[in-house]
């Protein structure tokens, strides 16, 4: 046995002590038993199988290749390490540019090494493809591995992977004095469990940075002769309906491997990558305006072209720069008949590619950068967002660049491929025993608006791919509109050019667009339930489970309502093994005015026999509750959690980037983020200082339905037996007084759900508590 210990200790010495007073006086067994090496047998004939799920999410194809775990002792084992993890680098390149070709075999696919069990590993492919494209996939994938072992991989190839492992290695040096404690406890662990030596991240980046150059295309090739089908290979099929059986899996092996032999497999045909992201540099932006926020400890910029910029600079974390940009007006502007369409948008123009560039072209001119983009279009707001080093931040700002000047057309391969992909995914929902249940939730609880409900195979077939990408374009078009929050490591002599050149160079366009008043967007239609709903909607599910979900309430009382409900359901009665409260308030406009709307949802698995009795004990806690209010202990825990999560947050980049962004996008914001922050911060002090049970009671009758079991909704689901279960059924009830067994066969199941709508005025002094629940 040993303990590891890892973290902000005043005295380590004294950490040491307590161990030995704890655990020093145990007496060890004097004749301990010895671990058993157990021998995996190992097969030259591959292994197949072609399983059917009804409930699976699509057709999947799973190649493995048993081998033998290698050990990590010396710098040997090292290099074979770094060679191997190479290769699959280079494979899952090829993978991912193969599943953007027109009409590709798969619309995914990986490979990844994984410790199977002591002493055995597996190199693992998998692959998502279209219904009845298991076969297609397969061949495929084994074509792809023959390739690499009879023509190897190109040197470009490989310094694209070179540069990949390279950057990574050095983000996590420059990392090395931040690295997160479970990081270093999980080394130690190794080391007593395997024996891993414990180098420390400074040794093993400059052992990478000198034994990458010297690893050999040639080497790293040859690592493909271990994913042979003679060598202990199983291959795996997973499809809703039956479609591919084991002679067809034979034939496909026997196939390829007499492409191999006569060497009819033709080499890597590699795409043409432009050097440079921006091709032509914009004009340089300048600033209209510029003021400093000491109390958030950030500067804000109006640039020329109207773009807000807000900048802090933390030392969290040497090698991150993160940031967010925004605009209002989103999916809800939109007529119904243009929704679905539009809403598309996003989808189609990510495999076109929003940059300027297909993603597979530009995976490899980003080769050894740090720097993600990403985009949103939400009901209100389009979003941008990204994560880079201080050292590639041109990228990341030369991408937002290129976000904004692109002007996407779909071509019709691209859309099919999207479109393709997304009828499996509604055909994946349609066998999905919870999208009956949580359709029909959304139904009752958002009277069946056409944005809540899911996209239908009817709705894709009136997709105009050509109107969603020009309302894609359209929403990035106009910088004047955007406001961006930039948090991280930033050196301001360095990044000031860079913002102007590449974010106040978006050109400004001579008519705004898109440009709309945060108190004039057009809410979502739907409306809340006015009475109580019980209802049981039944689904062919595969095993026994119960989902129970409630919609409640908000901050600090959501966590109090998930703890009392878990110490009485869980704690108490023992019926459930955990339990999770959410809030909703999407559906609500950013306006400064105007009610404040959103749902509270709870949710835990039990037996389903009683899941109706459940929901009645949970409705009995809440008005218990609300009657009689929490008990100091319950609102001092609550509050603990809470500080101790703000103190962890203060910290972190990411905490302070939803800090400002959400000062900005705040009711009470009215031009001087320094305020708004100020009163955000004061809201929350607010709260805390006077939450006390009775406040806490009277906050879950002023925000919730009072008594709450007077306004909720109750939706169960229950899985639908077949005939031959049902039978079964029957027949086992009839041997047996209590009938126990006929229900696991039958597969009886329920899944109830107990929702409560918020509706509340934007007053005074409701307005910190919601807006601290949303935060």
């Amino acid at each position: 046995m040993a303990v590891i210990a890892v973290g902000d200790f005043s005295d380590a010495q004294d950490v040491v002590e307590l161990i030995k007073t704890h655990f020093g006086q145990k007496i060890p067994d004097p004749d301990p038993p010895l671990i058993p090496t157990i021998q995996v047998p190992s097969h030259d004939e591959p292994r197949f199988s072609c399983f059917v799920e009804s409930e699976a999410a699509g057709s999947a194809v799973m190649i493995s290749y048993k081998m033998p775990a290698d050990e990590l002792k010396t710098v040997k084992d090292y290099r074979n390490l770094l060679a191997e993890s190479m290769f699959l680098y280079a494979l899952n390149q090829r993978f991912f540019k193969i599943a953007r070709r027109n009409d590709p075999p798969y619309f995914s696919c990986s490979a990844a090494a994984d410790v199977l069990v002591r002493p055995l590993k597996a190199n693992i492919m998998t692959s998502s493809c279209k219904r009845k494209g298991t076969i297609e996939a397969l061949e495929s994938m084994l074509i792809e591995v023959a390739r690499a072992r009879l023509h190897g991989f190109s040197e470009r190839e490989i310094s694209v992977v070179r540069a990949l492992l390279m950057s990574e290695i050095e983000s996590a040096y420059l990392e090395r004095d931040q690295i997160q404690s479970t990081s270093l406890r999980d080394e130690y662990l190794q080391h007593f469990l395997h024996n891993e030596p414990v180098v420390g991240i400074e040794y093993e980046a400059q052992l990478q940075k000198t034994l990458l150059p010297h690893i050999s295309t040639l080497e790293i090739s040859k690592c493909s002769e271990k994913l042979r089908t003679s060598c202990s290979c199983v291959i795996k099929t997973i499809e809703p309906q039956p479609f591919a059986v084991l002679d067809d899996l034979k034939n496909v092996v026997k196939k390829v491997n007499l492409l191999e032999e006569e060497g009819r497999i033709s080499p890597w045909d590699d795409e043409h990558v432009p050097e440079e992201i921006v091709t032509t540099k914009p004009n340089m932006g300048h600033v209209v305006q510029e003021l400093e926020y000491s109390n958030i400890g950030a500067t804000e910029l109006i640039l020329s072209n109207g773009m807000r910029i807000c900048y802090k600079r933390t030392d969290f974390l040497d090698d991150q720069v993160i940031f967010t940009g925004y605009s209002y007006g989103g999916l809800s502007e939109l007529p119904e008949n243009e929704y679905f369409s539009c809403s598309m948008g996003p989808t189609i123009a990510g495999e076109i590619g929003v940059f300027g560039y297909r993603p597979s072209v530009l995976m490899d001119m980003l080769a050894g950068k740090r720097a993600e983009v990403g985009t949103k279009i939400g009901a209100y707001m389009r979003t941008f967002y990204g994560d880079c080093s201080p050292s590639d931040l041109e990228t990341a700002l030369q991408l937002v660049y290129q976000l904004f000047t692109t002007n996407l057309t779909p071509g019709e391969e691209d859309v099919k491929i999207v479109m393709q992909m997304a009828e499996e995914a509604v055909s994946a929902q349609d066998r999905d025993p919870y999208t009956a249940f949580t359709n029909r939730v959304k139904e009752l609880n958002y009277g069946n608006s056409y944005f809540f409900r899911p996209i239908r195979k009817s709705d894709l077939q009136k997709v105009d791919p050509r109107k969603a990408c020009e309302f894609f374009s359209t929403c990035f078009k106009d910088p004047s509109t955007f406001t961006i929050v930039i948090v991280g490591n930033i050196d301001p002599t360095i990044a000031m050019p860079l913002i102007l050149q590449y974010l106040g160079g978006i050109p400004k366009p001579p008519e705004p667009i898109m440009h709309f008043n945060r108190d004039e967007l057009k809410g979502l239609p739907f409306t809340f339930p006015t009475s109580i709903h019980r209802e049981v909607v039944w689904s062919p599910m595969v095993e026994a489970q119960c989902l129970v979900e409630e919609i409640h309430f908000v901050g600090f009382l959501s966590k109090l309502l998930e703890t009392k409900i878990m110490q009485v359901l869980r704690f108490k009665l023992g019926q459930i093994y955990s339990v999770g409260v959410s809030v909703f308030l999407g559906g609500n406009k950013p306006s400064r005015i105007g009610d404040v709307r959103g749902d509270i949802s709870i949710n835990f698995s039990c037996d389903p026999e009683i899941s109706s009795k459940l929901v009645d004990i949970a409705l009995d806690e809440m008005l218990r509750l609300q009657e009689e209010g929490p008990s100091e202990q319950d609102v001092s825990t609550i509050l603990e959690i809470e500080q101790r999560a703000h103190e962890n947050g203060l910290q972190e980049n990411y905490y302070w980037l939803d800090r400002i962004l959400h000062s900005y996008q705040s009711r009470v914001y009215s031009g001087d983020v320094g305020t708004s922050f100020e009163i955000q911060d004061e809201g929350r002090s607010k709260v805390r200082s006077s939450l006390t049970p009775s406040t806490a009671q009277f906050a879950l009758k002023r925000i919730l339905p009072f008594p709450c079991k007077n306004k909720y909704t109750v939706v169960i689901l229950m899985p639908k037996a077949s005939p031959l279960q049902l039978l079964k059924s029957v027949i086992q009830s009839a041997r047996t007084n209590y009938g126990r067994e006929a229900k696991i066969l039958a597969g009886v199941t329920g899944l109830a759900v107990l929702a409560f709508s918020l509706w509340r005025r934007a007053q005074n002094n409701s307005r910190h508590l919601l807006s601290r629940a949303a935060n």
